[in-house]
């Protein structure tokens, strides 16, 4: 699953300045990995189009070989055959989610520390998504704003979990994120409201790339001081 984060774009109709099946499709060309579907909030499509859009949006995914995620609705996970599910700590018990999407399914699970993070990997998901690492206007039901040193947290219990960074992130501090250890990172209006999603992507997935190998060149160089 850790490659799959590096790019993960989470994005509803609500959150387009155009059309949001093109901004999708744009996203994936331009290098995104994982793509959730979060129809939520002031202007999001509910009933008959919620599972339209969401099929459009699988198809997408799927002609381009990404996973594709729901956002915390299990029942519409289950009707659209989604790749996984995503869920943050207050829409249920991981272990009945996971009861119910079955085995073959990705569950996904928002964390905020290592104590919510180490519930979340013992109880069956197979990544979480950590933040918010930065302010950010998109979601406002976020915990406080702790920034990357969360990762570090985590990965000091947890060094190969999979693990994604979410929260006002752009290509402004992408790097931050992920050379502090998260596997990628989780965007939604730095690519979903760009003028060029193509161009976005691109610019984010350069960052993220950069820091992966900071970390992996940090790992190497911490290793071998501890042989000296």
């Amino acid at each position: 699953m850790a490659e799959h984060l590096q790019l993960y774009l989470v994005m509803g109709s609500q959150n387009c300045y155009q059309d949001p099946i093109e901004v999708l499709q744009k996203a994936i060309q331009g290098g995104v990995t994982c793509f959730q579907y979060r129809e939520k909030g002031s202007g999001a499509k509910v009933g008959s189009e919620r599972g339209e859009l969401g099929l459009h949006f699988k198809e997408a995914c799927h002609s381009y070989g990404i996973p594709f995620i729901v956002n915390d609705d299990v029942n519409l996970a289950m009707e659209l055959e989604a790749d996984g599910v995503h869920i943050g700590q207050e829409d249920g018990m991981v272990q009945e989610i996971r009861s119910l999407i079955g085995s073959e399914r990705l569950l996904g699970v928002s964390a905020h520390n290592v104590h919510e993070a180490e519930k979340a990997i013992k109880e069956g998901a197979d990544y979480i998504g950590v933040g918010p690492m930065f302010h950010t206007s998109t979601k406002k039901d976020t915990e406080q704003v702790r920034g990357p040193i969360v990762i570090r947290e985590i990965r000091e219990v947890f060094p190969d979990f999979p693990v994604v960074g979410i929260g006002g992130i752009s290509k402004r501090n992408a790097y931050d994120v992920v050379s502090s250890g998260a596997n990628g990172v989780a965007v939604i209006s730095a690519i979903s409201q760009a003028e060029n999603a193509i161009i976005a992507a691109q610019e984010l997935k350069q960052e993220v790339e950069y820091g992966v190998l900071t970390e992996k060149s940090n790992v190497i160089r911490n290793l071998i001081k501890s042989e000296d």
